[in-house]
């Protein structure tokens, strides 16, 4: 029997070559806008820092962009990387959104930098790494939760608001770490897929009841393309094939049309590389996805899919989306 769950989506603005900062930010509307006219659950944002082909980097500026040009879906970060941000800023920024948009903000936080050493040092919080990351959630959990006059400092607005917290990860600790605390947790599978059976495996296996959460809640992201046929599904994911192996090599980002074959692009090294990236990617058509899908559902139980769609054309990107929510497995 087929199983059925929410569909998600992960956004990074990506910058198309040649394309500005404001047409890419009206294309991820336009997309928002049409996965929430397909039932998609939720639309989260990604923070990167001074990555050239990502224009997310003021994420809470973007959630209350999108939120603000939808209706009914619920959107959020994926994730806020707290390391970069002292956590009243951040009960604030999203405390203000829930009151803008009652019951539709969502806070994944993750626990890198989301850029590089020297980015990191210029977002002035040298010294504050992922160590600190427990007790970061602790308070942004209180910061949002009932106010307290006893404390000498309280987000305003922010108090009361208590937006949904996720924790979101790619390894074994922020599993470990959104089980102790009763939260629900998000599995990066997108681009480090290796550890995605263990990982949530181990927060089932973990997870403590909370106020928050009575029994575990698991996402995982993946990396998703759809198409009318497995060749063209083939031929558009080498815009993704491009964009990682240019993240492999230190390049600036931008998203580049697709191409017929990848020879000449990379050496069997680099390919071995990116296919590994990419190793929990849904590819072809609709009975394609499904397939792979189910195959994928049947390696973990999951409670959520979040998919990311890395396509050059705006309009493939919104078909893609389409031929997902076709799938028996969409659960609206």
């Amino acid at each position: 029997m087929t199983t059925s769950l929410p569909f998600s989506l992960l956004e990074l603005a990506s910058v198309r070559e040649g394309d500005t900062i404001g047409q890419t930010l009206a294309n991820s509307v336009a997309y928002a806008r049409h996965a929430e006219s397909l039932g998609f659950s939720r639309f989260w944002l990604a923070e990167h820092h001074n990555m050239e082909g990502i224009s997310s980097a003021a994420t809470s500026v973007l959630i209350g962009h999108i939120a603000n040009a939808t209706e009914t879906i619920r959107v959020g970060s994926g994730g806020v990387m707290l390391p970069n941000h002292p956590p009243l800023v951040i009960a604030e920024q999203f405390g203000t959104l829930e009151i803008l948009h009652p019951g539709r903000i969502d806070l994944g936080l993750g626990r890198a930098p989301g850029t590089d050493p020297m980015t990191s040092r210029a977002l002035r919080r040298e010294g504050l790494g992922a160590e600190q990351f427990p007790h970061d959630v602790a308070e942004l959990q209180r910061l949002l939760g009932p106010l307290d006059r006893s404390r000498p400092v309280n987000a305003i607005p922010g108090a009361d608001t208590n937006v949904p917290i996720w924790l979101l990860g790619s390894s074994l600790y922020s599993a470990q770490l959104a089980a102790q605390q009763g939260l629900p947790y998000a599995f990066a599978g997108h681009f480090a897929p290796r550890l995605y059976r263990e990982a949530l495996r181990l927060y089932r296996e973990q997870f403590q009841p909370s106020a928050k959460l009575d029994k575990p809640y698991a996402m995982l992201a993946v990396p998703a393309v759809a198409a009318d046929t497995d060749e063209e599904a083939r031929f558009l994911t080498t815009t993704s094939y491009r964009r990682i192996l240019s993240l492999f090599r230190g390049q600036p980002l931008w998203m580049r049309p697709p191409v017929e074959s990848m020879d000449g692009y990379w050496n069997p090294e680099e390919e071995a590389g990116v296919r590994g990236f990419l190793a929990l990617q849904l590819l072809g058509t609709a009975n394609t996805v499904q397939g792979q899908l189910d195959q994928l559902l049947d390696s973990v139980e999951i409670d959520e899919l979040m998919v990311t769609v890395d396509l050059y054309d705006p309009e493939k990107r919104r078909h893609a989306l389409d031929i997902l929510a076709s799938l028996p497995q969409f659960r609206r």
